[in-house]
């Protein structure tokens, strides 16, 4: 069986529950990074002083990843960053139980607090506006167990230049990308965005996001499995020295 089949299946059941979310990421910890220990995780205390603290009960799935993980920065905070329990905190508007921010502070998921009596809520995102009075939260995923697969494959595309690059497409790029990679069966997002969605690809052992066409990003297991894909989707990649 080979690691590109592993992965693609492995995910395909990830996005069907919550326990398959976790699941997976499991094992692509184990694979891509290193595998989960019994304290990469907060206490439950932890997570009890932030619902005191804030007057509400975390969702479920919000709890079980912060259990299982929480505290593996290589898996959630290369780039954007998974807040702490004790950091957690409502919007100013009272809409939504903050988690995640941008690294320069242009967005914001969080959770809507009228649904955090669901176990595996949606996610929404709010971008940082000069205009705040345009801001609101715009529907992410659709479940907050997809919004962390998409949290560990995304911070796994920051882990360092040795595996890891970004490239500007050109108007080729997207045909050789559809051509060399196969798309993983995770879910087109932003909710409802089907026609400029971001969207995942594994080829030649190496993870690709492709941005609406915009930017393709790629993290290799290998360094050798990076250049193999920079030859078959060649352009200017930014980490390639070569």
């Amino acid at each position: 069986m080979t690691e590109e089949f592993e992965l693609a299946a492995s995910l395909a059941r990830g996005v069907e529950s919550r326990s398959g979310a976790w699941n997976f990421i499991q094992g692509f910890a184990a694979h891509w990074a290193d595998a989960l220990e019994s304290n990469d995780g907060w206490a439950e205390a932890d997570l009890v002083a932030a619902e005191e603290r804030l007057g509400v009960r975390l969702p479920a799935a919000l709890r079980e990843a912060y259990l299982l993980f929480g505290r593996r920065r290589d898996l959630t905070s290369n780039h954007d960053v998974l807040l702490g329990p004790a950091e957690l905190h409502l919007d100013g508007d009272k809409e939504a139980l903050v988690f995640r921010h941008e690294n320069q502070g242009a967005a914001s998921w969080g959770i809507l607090l009228d649904s955090l009596q669901d176990d595996d809520p949606a996610v929404f995102i709010r971008p940082d506006l000069a205009d705040k009075s345009a801001e609101q939260w715009e529907e992410w995923l659709e479940r907050l167990s997809l919004c962390f697969i998409e949290i560990v494959l995304s911070e796994s595309l920051q882990a360092g230049e040795e595996l890891c690059d970004f490239l500007d497409p050109d108007d080729d790029t997207i045909g050789l990308l559809e051509e060399n990679a196969v798309r993983l069966p995770f879910p087109a997002y932003p909710t409802g965005e089907e026609e400029h969605a971001i969207r995942w690809f594994l080829g030649q052992n190496v993870l690709l996001r492709d941005d609406d066409g915009m930017a393709i990003l790629a993290r290799g297991r290998t360094a050798e499995d990076l250049d193999r894909v920079r030859d078959l989707i060649p352009g200017d990649w930014l980490n390639d020295y070569r």
